[in-house]
Parts: structure tokens; sequence; C-alpha cells
């Protein structure tokens, strides 16, 4: 009778022993399963409280958000992809769960409550449970909590949950999946492009080399940057401003200064200038009636004079100690 007395008692303590430490491990390897099926796992509230509840002797990585379209949480909807691309490739890299690691998912829809509990007013937030039994236990078990600051991307939170876990391991990388579609709609793009310069060549080739076309191009970039276009977007000048007398004031003064409508009106004086000079030196010598000749000469050099003389104006108005000037401005 003493002998089976003290044969019961150690089989009742080494049940007890294995009861202690059976449940981490069988939790462990039923979500380790579910994790192969999908990865991360989607939970409930109370497979939320079972996974988090000590003693753990694995970590965990779960995702509070709220995808559905009634909340309007566009980063949810957005970093959901980036979630499941690093729990497939963990999982992926890590079948048999060697680096004891499992990720989840926890919807609002499926855990208000948690959500209640944590006080959370914002989604999505991302918390880290380190694990509290075996040799990377943690001392201080509370969770790592991470908040979204703009977008995030899987290899971002790869980077952030392998700092919290133990140094020195080889963990699974982040592998994206090939994307087929954009590779197709890719090499049909290339092969419209080249079908089209290839049926348009032809036709294209003459107006590429127009010096024409060239010449009117240059000019036009030429006028827009000696205006001061890019001064303006630099500076963020106002258009206009008043003069103080009830007026509108269109050029600034000091040469450091400038308006929007500035800008134009100094653009639209080059360009009369470059204009009448371009036709005195290519149009009007190729009139062969020598009166319209002498005619268009007449009006262009008197084109060119008045505006040259209001180009003088305004750089009085820009400094008041410029020392030239011509009529009848």
């Amino acid at each position: 009778m003493h002998l089976f007395r003290y044969l019961a008692l150690t089989v009742l303590s080494l049940t007890a022993v294995s009861a202690k430490k059976a449940p981490s491990a069988t939790k462990f390897n039923t979500y380790l399963a579910q994790q192969a099926v999908a990865a991360p796992i989607e939970l409930d509230e109370t497979a939320y409280a079972e996974l988090t509840t000590a003693p753990r002797d694995y970590s965990l990585a779960v995702l509070l958000t709220a995808r559905a379209p009634k909340y309007s949480c566009g980063i949810c909807r957005e970093f959901d992809t980036e979630w499941k691309i690093l729990g497939s490739s963990w999982h992926r890299q890590d079948k048999t769960g060697q680096h004891r690691v499992l990720f989840g998912t926890l919807d609002f829809d499926q855990g208000k409550n948690v959500f209640l509990q944590l006080q959370l007013q914002t989604a999505p937030v991302l918390l880290y449970f380190p694990p509290t039994v075996g040799p990377n236990a943690k001392s201080d078990p509370v969770p790592v909590r991470f908040d979204f600051l703009g977008r995030q991307t899987a290899e971002g939170i790869h980077a952030w949950i392998t700092r919290h876990l133990p140094a020195g391991n080889n963990y699974p990388n982040v592998s994206r999946p090939i994307n087929y579609g954009r590779i197709g709609a890719t090499i049909t793009i290339v092969l419209g492009v080249f079908t089209f310069l290839t049926v348009a060549y032809p036709y294209i080739l003459p107006i590429i080399q127009n010096r024409n076309l060239w010449s009117g191009i240059s000019l036009i970039l030429i006028l827009l940057f000696t205006s001061g276009h890019m001064f303006n977007h630099i500076r963020k000048t106002p258009y206009v401003a008043g003069n103080g007398r009830g007026g509108i004031s269109y050029f600034a003064g000091g040469f450091q200064n400038q308006f929007g409508m500035e800008t134009q009106i100094v653009a639209a004086m080059y360009a009369l200038l470059a204009f009448g000079a371009i036709n005195l030196a290519l149009r009007v010598p190729r009139i062969k009636d020598s009166r319209t000749q002498q005619v268009a000469v007449i009006i262009w050099v008197t084109v060119l004079f008045g505006m040259y003389s209001f180009l003088m104006r305004v750089f009085r108005i820009k400094n008041g100690g410029y020392p030239f000037w011509l009529p009848p401005f």
C-alpha cells in the first residue's frame, strides 16, 4: 500500500508539471497551424485573450485595425496589404516555428471590447508581446506599441519587430510576390509605344527636325526664365500689390523684388523686342517690293525704339538711380 501511494503521488506530480508546461506549447502549435493556412491569423476577442495571456514562450505581433469602409480608415486598408506580405513571408521561411513568432490581426468589428480595454482612439496600432517564459523571456511583459505616423511598409515593420527579438538570429526576410499584372501592363505599354513610334516615325521626324520649332521653344524658355518666372516660384511673390493711394502697383521697387504680373509684362516686352529683331533680320530682307520693305523697316524700328524706351522706364521704376532713358517714356 505504501508503495502504491508513492507511485500515485509521483504520477500526479509529473502530471501537474506537464499540465503547467503543456498549455503554452500546445497553444503555440495550434495557432502556428492556423498561421500556415492564412498568415497573419485573423483573431477575435477570445483568440486575442488566449494568445496574450501568460505564460507565453513565444513572441506575438498583433495589428489592431479597422478595415471596414464605414470607418473611413484609409491607412488601415492601405497597410493591410503590407501586413499580409510580412506575415506570409515570415511563415514561408519559418514553417516549423523555429523563431517562435506569431502574427495576428484583430479587426475592430471582432474586437470592440479589446479596443475599449486598451483605450484606443485611433487605428491602426501594432502591439508586440514578448515571451514571459523560456530563455528569451522579458522581465517586463507589457506589450510594446508601434504608432503609425504616415505610410509604413512591410520592410519597416519587419525591422521594428526584429529589433525586439533576440539578437544574432537569422530571421526571415520580406519576400514580395511577383506582380504579374504590373509586368504585363509594362510590356503592353512598351510594345504600344514602340508600335506607335514605328508607324508615326515618318511623320514625326520632320517635325522633330524643324529648326523653327526648336527656335520657338528655345525663345519661349529664354523669355520665361529671364523675366523672373523661377524667382516667383522660389520667393512665392504676390501677383500685384497696392500702392498706398488706392491704386495697384505692377512693378515692385528694387532689383531684389518683383510681382507676378510684373514678370508677365517684362516677358511680353522681351518677346516683342525679340519678335521685332527677328523680323528685321529674317522677314524684311525677303520683301521684294522696295517701298513695302522700307515701310516695314520703319514700322519695326519704331516698335523696337518705343518698346526699348518703355523697358528703360521700367528700370527707372525699379531703381530711381538708373541714369539712362529714351523718349517718349
